[in-house]
């Protein structure tokens, strides 16, 4: 049995050794064979001088480094690709993931899972703002989507060969792995634990990139806002062939017209409004079509001690 784990690495200088250690005393434990499959996303820091390094003196060690930041999706997905393992893991540098879990997670996978993934019942080091948007977020993505993403999870799981296989026939952009890995389905079960805080280092996960990353998860797996967008130009259309016929009742029946330029802009501005939004949701669709239909490579590898990786 092979294990592959896959680790995104983003400005983690500090922790690349202590967590290589950790994972090495797991498999150890396991007597497992293993292979550590990390990929630098275009870090700032010294990560990549680190990986080098720690590749000369380890062969379970593989590298891929980007030529720039693509994106924590995006280096998962290219760890992925390059991973060998019967087995793989996706763990975070950063510690906040134990990877002692690990040892949960693929006993549990040899009961006959083919995907077995860590739900967080503690999340320590997180401000109640992200807590709150996330846990919010998953409900709502939940009821406007045909299957249901497991609540309180992340990226961190162990998945089968053939879960790897089926991703990586997916070849849309915008990836949202976590709910890629529940549209395909097959025996899926969890195990719980204490998420930690970071060992050192800060986040690279901005409110921006958040935002960005669930509008890729809504927009990927629910045509639900593009419903909203027809279901609210519907409505005010006819609010405002209401307001038609009531203009003309209020001129031509009851005589009582008094022209008003303050409920004429009122309208005209909130129903402009609704459209703009309308526009905006197509728009968000086209333009993740159009990043498909370019047909660009999700990465580019600079170097790496993957035979073809960087080819």
């Amino acid at each position: 049995m092979m294990i592959s784990v896959v680790i995104p690495i983003y400005n983690e200088e500090a922790n690349i050794l202590p967590m290589y250690k950790r994972m090495t005393a797991v498999f150890d434990k396991l007597n497992l064979d293993r292979e550590y499959v990390y990929v630098n996303d275009g870090s700032a820091d010294k990560s990549q001088e680190i990986l080098i390094e720690l590749a000369n003196e380890h062969q379970d060690v593989k590298y891929i480094n980007f030529s720039r930041n693509f994106g924590h999706q995006i280096a998962v997905s290219a760890g992925l690709e390059f991973s060998s393992g019967d087995k793989i893991v996706i763990i975070d540098a950063d510690g906040q993931d134990p990877p002692e879990v690990i040892e949960d997670l693929y006993l549990k996978s040899i009961e006959g899972f083919e995907v077995v993934y860590a739900k967080r019942a503690e999340r320590k080091g997180e401000s109640a703002m992200k807590k709150a948007t996330a846990k919010w977020f998953y409900r709502i993505l939940n009821k406007i989507i045909h299957f249901d993403i497991p609540l309180d999870t992340g990226d961190f799981r162990i998945m089968d060969r053939k879960i790897v296989n089926q991703l990586l026939m997916m070849p849309e952009r915008h990836k949202f792995l976590r709910g890629q890995i529940s549209w395909i389905g097959f025996n899926q079960t969890y195990v719980t634990y204490n998420r930690e805080e970071r060992m050192s280092g800060q986040t690279g996960y901005s409110y921006s990139k958040m935002i960005r990353f669930a509008l890729d998860g809504i927009t990927s797996f629910s045509n639900w806002p593009l419903k909203i967008a027809t279901i609210s130009g519907f409505l005010f259309s006819f609010i405002g062939f209401l307001l038609i016929l009531y203009t003309l009742y209020s001129r031509y029946v009851i005589k009582d017209y008094q022209p008003g330029w303050a409920s004429q802009m009122v309208t005209m501005i909130f129903i402009g409004g609704i459209q703009l939004i309308g526009i905006g949701i197509i728009g968000e669709y086209i333009s993740r079509m159009n990043e498909n239909i370019k047909n660009r490579p999700l990465y580019i590898v600079k170097d790496s001690n993957i035979p073809h990786a960087s080819d």
